[in-house]
């Protein structure tokens, strides 16, 4: 067997020095506290360790990737170590741990690619290739930010470094052992801390792990400094509205990692609300990710518990139209968020689909307007940043156009470019539509499901609905004289309006006609056409005002 390329022996040398003990820690935990996603990760990078010293092709490329690895293993043993349960982790911490799990897979699969009489080449195109090299980069670069931001774990640099590190936690993992062993408590809440992003420290009873800050960020400027402003103030309560994929959450995520939120805020809190669908659900969510005890009823403690904190705090509620949108709920959702809004020293934000903010709350002016679509230019930015192509080409400028500059479908479209090329996206819009960029399981990266999502809303009345169907073949809208004239087949047709705006499903543009953007109509028209009856009531109106022009025009 020929022998391997000195600088490459090197390389798996110290790469076997630094993981192998990763591996053994991570094995000795599964055995102790079978913590989830342990086991798969240990067999994952076990194999990784083999298959980078077969690979063929793009050994640089791929030793890189292995070598990163290190870099996550350490602060998760970290974590499981000082868990305030032992190895038991919040939820939001084991879902970036299944997201780094999910990064190793791609890894993985990527070594196998460039390994010679391997199968499974054979079943990727090139360009397909490079978006799972480039998913690998971006898990691994989210999972190392995300878990040195939580633990204020340092990068470890050589072998030495990790050894010695690996060292101490063996020796922490055996006094865990021991003291699990004897029966002895396993509340260390006193002396576990958790340092958060911004320096200081917080105590693990209430570890909360922030989502990172957006990396691709552009035409929001005058919205983030207009709520940086609002949060100034004592004791903010700030409501983020806007339609399904305008940006909301994205903003949201700005906001929370801006230097002044850090600086002034001594706790923040994220608490995405969409799996909740009441007040007391909502309450369970926030008490989760404070660490509260569960309980039936976690409303009061939850209050009580920022009431207790000394220093300033932010809370974030992302998706609260989920709980908030019923009728049976919102009554309980309001008075819970009017007790938090109670709190002095709570600064309160949310996030909602909409242009209507929950009564029982004195937001505080001046208010934020509904997001609306981006500019062109930095519809271009966003563009240009994904697909690392400066040229702004007319197929470009024309697939923009059908996004109308919705923040969530310009950067589906820019992806789908970066990854099929230009020529096959326009192609492919041209024939499903939204379909083409709503191939993802969760709104965020499904276009339909994100518009769907709105359209399901609770406070869609079936007369709105026509009203939207309707839209969907109007490009230009219609005028309130049109509205109100046109003896449409729809009763109360000025409060369907209402909620169309209300719901951020349509809105009034500069000339006051109510309109819908080009993927909400193009996906109605896909899903839920208008009726013909509708169709033929529209028609038989434009056809009377141009018959009316016409005659007095001569």
């Amino acid at each position: 067997m020929p022998r391997q390329d000195p600088a490459i022996e090197t390389r798996i040398h110290k790469l076997a020095a630094c993981l192998t003990p990763a591996v053994t820690l991570l094995e000795e935990l599964n055995k102790a506290l079978g913590p989830p996603f342990i086991q798969p990760i240990v067999k994952t990078v076990q194999a990784l360790i083999a298959g980078v010293q077969k690979v063929k092709r793009n050994k640089d490329e791929c030793f890189q990737l292995v070598e990163s690895i290190h870099q996550v293993l350490y602060p998760i043993i970290y974590l499981h170590l000082k868990s305030e349960t032992a190895g038991s982790l919040l939820p939001p911490v084991l879902d970036e741990i299944a997201e780094f799990t999910d990064t190793l897979h791609k890894i993985y699969t990527f070594l196998e690619i460039q390994q010679d009489g391997n199968k499974i080449r054979q079943f990727f195109r090139q360009s397909e290739v490079n978006k799972l090299l480039k998913d690998c980069h971006t898990g691994l670069n989210q999972a190392n930010e995300t878990f040195k931001v939580q633990t204020g774990f340092t990068m470890l640099n050589n072998v030495i470094q990790v050894q010695h590190e690996a060292e101490a936690m063996h020796t922490e993992l055996l006094e865990l052992i021991t003291t699990l062993s004897d029966g002895a408590t396993s509340d260390r809440s006193s002396s576990v801390f958790y340092k958060k992003a911004n320096g200081s420290q917080l105590s693990s009873n209430s570890f909360s792990l922030l989502p990172s800050k957006p990396k691709i960020f552009h035409g929001r400027d005058s919205e983030l400094n207009h709520v940086i402003k609002v949060l100034s103030n004592d004791a903010p309560r700030i409501a983020i509205l806007g339609a399904g994929g305008m940006g909301k959450t994205s903003l949201a995520r700005a906001v929370l990692h801006h230097t002044d939120t850090c600086t002034k805020f001594e706790h923040r809190f994220f608490v995405s609300a969409e799996a909740a669908t009441t007040a007391v659900e909502l309450a369970a969510l926030i008490g989760l990710y404070l660490g509260l005890e569960p309980s039936k009823d976690l409303t009061k403690p939850v209050v009580q518990y920022f009431a207790r904190q000394t220093g300033l705090c932010l809370l974030i509620l992302d998706n609260l139209e989920t709980p908030w949108e019923p009728i049976q709920s919102r009554g309980g959702v309001e008075s819970f968020l009017s007790l938090l809004a109670d709190v002095e020293h709570l600064a309160l934000m949310i996030t909602m689909r909409g242009s209507e903010r929950p009564g029982q709350v004195r937001w505080t002016p001046s208010f934020l307007p509904p997001l609306q679509p981006l500019s062109d230019e930095a519809s271009q930015q966003i563009f240009e940043e994904i697909t690392d192509d400066p040229h702004v080409s007319k197929e470009r400028t024309q697939l923009l156009a059908f996004t109308e500059n919705m923040p969530l479908a310009v950067n589906l479209m820019a992806h789908l470019v970066d990854y099929e090329g230009i020529d096959n996206v326009l192609t492919r819009w041209k024939a499903e539509k939204t379909a083409a960029l709503s191939t993802g399981y969760h709104r965020t990266s499904n276009l339909d499901a994100s518009i769907a999502l709105s359209y399901s809303s609770p406070r869609i009345t079936p007369g709105a609905r026509e009203l939207l169907h309707l839209l969907s073949i109007l490009p230009d809208g219609l005028s309130d004289a049109e509205l109100t004239q046109s003896n449409l087949p729809i009763g109360n047709i000025q409060a369907c309006r209402s909620v169309l705006i209300a719901t951020s499903l349509a809105y009034k543009d500069t000339k006051s006609r109510l309109r819908s953007l080009v993927p909400i109509r193009e996906h109605i028209q896909q899903f839920s056409p208008p009726s013909e009856t509708l169709v033929q009531a529209i028609r038989k109106s434009f056809h009377y005002l141009l018959a009316r022009y016409q005659k007095h025009s001569g």
